[in-house]
């Protein structure tokens, strides 16, 4: 049996099912199965609409799915390329559904408040568990910050820098992911905040109360250090909104 005759089998024993899903699941089972391998090109869309028996529009909707998948890698006037999605395609994708809850004071803060929850967690851990290298890391990343008050750009680099060394410590290859989700998602009320040195000299100095909790051991005050931090970082950030009714 065929491509096309599997297809329209499967097509017949689903009702309701698309031409271009059953495409798309065909497509999925060959990234997973290695017959289509990373960084292979698909085949050119004619071939695909012959392999299958389906039209030009199923092939495109089939090759849609699996660009919001991270399967397939889309680039106007190239064939999709084949890519095996990792930890920041995954949340990258959740990222894009994400968006559209934060047009609003409360959502932005649903989703800062997941912030706070998670780097309050972080913290205390790394006060319990942190190895040297990486509490050198913090405490290049706090000096990088501090050396970086007054230059509003850099001073931003640094700080989610500062954050970041956090997500990597346990080691697990989700959090950075979900760090640079947090980063992504909340740079544009960053942006507008209110800005100035002074500003500055209150992150870096929550900052500074983060590491010192964390070096010396100390997982409450490592936790409650972010939580102050974050909490005042909050009131920045509601104040990008034009009110808070």
């Amino acid at each position: 049996m065929d491509q096309s005759e599997k297809l329209h089998g499967h097509a017949a024993t689903e009702a309701g099912t698309r031409r271009s899903d059953a495409v798309a699941a065909e497509l999925v089972r060959m990234i997973e199965t290695g017959g289509l391998q990373e960084g292979e090109r698909l085949p050119a869309e004619r071939d695909l609409m012959q392999r299958y028996g389906v039209s030009r529009a199923a092939i495109r909707e089939a090759i849609v799915s699996l660009a919001n998948r991270g399967l397939v890698e889309t680039r106007l006037g190239h064939r999709p390329i084949v890519r095996k999605p990792d930890y920041e395609v995954a949340v990258d994708k959740v990222g894009n559904l994400v968006g559209h809850l934060m047009i609003d004071r409360k959502g932005v803060w649903n989703l800062f408040e997941t912030r706070i929850f998670m780097e309050t967690t972080l913290a205390r851990w790394a006060a319990k568990h942190a190895r040297r290298d990486d509490l050198e890391d913090l405490r290049a990343a706090l000096n990088a910050n501090r050396e970086a008050i007054g230059n509003p750009v850099l001073f931003d680099e640094t700080d989610a820098a500062f954050h970041a060394v956090l997500y990597r410590i346990p080691g697990n290859p989700i959090y950075p992911a979900i760090h640079k989700a947090y980063v992504d998602w909340l740079t544009q009320h960053w942006r507008s905040m209110k800005r100035g040195a002074g500003i500055d000299q209150m992150n870096c100095a929550g900052h500074e109360a983060i590491f010192e909790a964390i070096l010396a051991r100390d997982p409450d005050n490592a936790e409650e250090a972010m939580r102050r931090h974050l909490v005042a970082a909050w009131e920045f950030v509601r104040s990008t909104f034009p009110s808070d009714s």
